[in-house]
């Protein structure tokens, strides 16, 4: 949907209907929207709010406003670096199941790496979210509906561009309903049987949302509240770290000397064992490569928020109500800011590397006050996962393998990711 030279503009605007859309395409007018004059546009698009409410409700992901500061004070703690020590052994023996189904499977037929990466980032947000007992039990009847939500759900709001008001009613078709309701049963099915485990129960992200209260008010989550944001928390980390590490697989395919180096730090640091947390600050490479991956393939593509207020960007004038947009996807390919802005060079974010990055100019997670709480989460995830498949399996694109970047709510090679497994010797 872009021109060329939406690679080169750094502020730009349109009309869409009767909507103004600004685009900010630089550090500075990325900061200016996201972290100076965050009060301003701290509301998600109206896209965004209205097509997952019915899910989410006034989950943290979609809130804002006192009750995203409430509910932020909450969630952040949770998935906060502090509690990864409890949930990394989890990704690791998600991502060893998969290495053994690979290495049990007939290798003459390509896989689905996309499906079994979803399956994967799946099992672990399972368990971690529910329990180690729990997540098995639930995991097929969330990811079914979580995945028929996502396909229904609508990629526009006409009732915003056409000028109604936020308090209009939105209409979603009943099968939209249908498939939030399903994942809301199974979420309060988990949600009543912690509560009743929890003398005795095992760590789970549910667990310490029933435990959490405001640092402020000392006030618990109510169960409505709890529920929103077990499911904000879920979706959050399945879909976006399956579709990079989907990503990841199909560019190291794509540069053998790249493949090389990581297989080589992989065996340096881990000698053929599988890794745990304390390992993840050494593979150096390993982080940088998954860093290069989601600088060209950002998880979500587009952030969008909503003026509350008249403001200005760069001098210009955004009137309230207008949208505001960042997107990693022009943002990670700028001319401007990178140097061979569409190569996959994963040495530019090597420790070595870091005076040349320039701030605000990479946001895979976002960045100012609505960064993504469970950043730190996701990329230790990611590179367990990385750690353990690859020191074990190689992966190549099938021979008819056609790789297209498609964006609903987030950035996925298509439909389907054929590749072949070849086990490392």
């Amino acid at each position: 949907m872009w021109e060329e030279r939406c690679f080169e503009w750094e502020v730009f605007s349109n009309r869409l209907l009767s909507r103004l859309l600004f685009v900010c395409n630089s550090p500075d007018t990325v900061a200016a929207a996201f972290v100076e004059n965050h009060d301003s546009f701290e509301r998600k698009s109206p896209q965004m709010r209205h097509g997952l409410a019915p899910l989410l409700g006034d989950g943290l992901f979609i809130s804002d406003g006192d009750t995203w500061r409430r509910r932020r004070r909450v969630v952040a703690p949770i998935v906060h670096v502090s509690h990864l020590p409890l949930f990394a052994p989890l990704m690791v023996q998600a991502a060893n199941e998969t290495a053994d189904r690979w290495a049990n499977s007939r290798r003459c037929a390509p896989i689905n790496a996309l499906t079994d990466m979803a399956t994967l980032t799946a099992e672990i947000i399972c368990r971690t979210v529910f329990g180690r007992q729990l997540g098995s039990e639930h995991a097929g009847e969330i990811i079914d509906a979580f995945s028929e939500y996502q396909r229904l759900i609508g990629q526009l709001d006409i009732a915003y561009l056409c000028g109604l008001p936020d308090w209009f009613p939105r209409f979603h078709s009943p099968v939209v309903h249908r498939a939030a309701g399903r994942i809301h049963r199974v979420l309060d099915r988990v949600i009543r049987d912690c509560r009743e485990r929890i003398a005795g129960g095992e760590a789970s992200i549910v667990r310490l949302l029933l435990e959490a209260r405001d640092a402020e008010t000392g006030e618990a989550l109510d169960s409505t509240a709890l529920r929103n944001e077990a499911a904000v928390i879920f979706m959050a980390g399945h879909e976006t770290t399956a579709n990079a590490l989907a990503w990841f697989w199909y560019l190291l395919s794509q540069v053998p000397e790249v493949e090389e180096r990581l297989h080589a730090e992989l065996d340096g640091v881990l000698g053929g064992r599988l890794p745990n947390l304390d390992d993840v600050p050494g593979l150096i490479y390993t982080r940088a490569v998954f860093e290069e991956t989601i600088r060209l393939y950002p998880p979500v593509p587009f952030l969008g928020r909503q003026a509350l207020c008249d403001e200005t960007i760069r001098g210009r004038p955004v009137p309230a109500g207008s949208l505001v947009m960042v997107a990693p996807w022009l943002l990670h390919r700028h001319r401007k800011f990178w140097g061979k802005p569409d190569h996959f060079i994963p040495e530019r974010f090597l420790p070595e590397n870091a005076q040349w990055r320039v701030r605000h100019a990479y946001i895979p997670f976002s960045t100012g006050p609505r960064i993504c709480a469970g950043a730190a989460f996701g990329l230790t995830e990611a590179i367990l996962c990385i750690a353990t498949l690859a020191q074990r399996a190689r992966l190549r694109l099938a021979r008819d393998a056609v790789v297209t970047p498609v964006c609903r709510l987030t950035l996925r090679p298509g439909n389907e990711l054929r590749m072949h497994v070849e086990l490392r010797d």
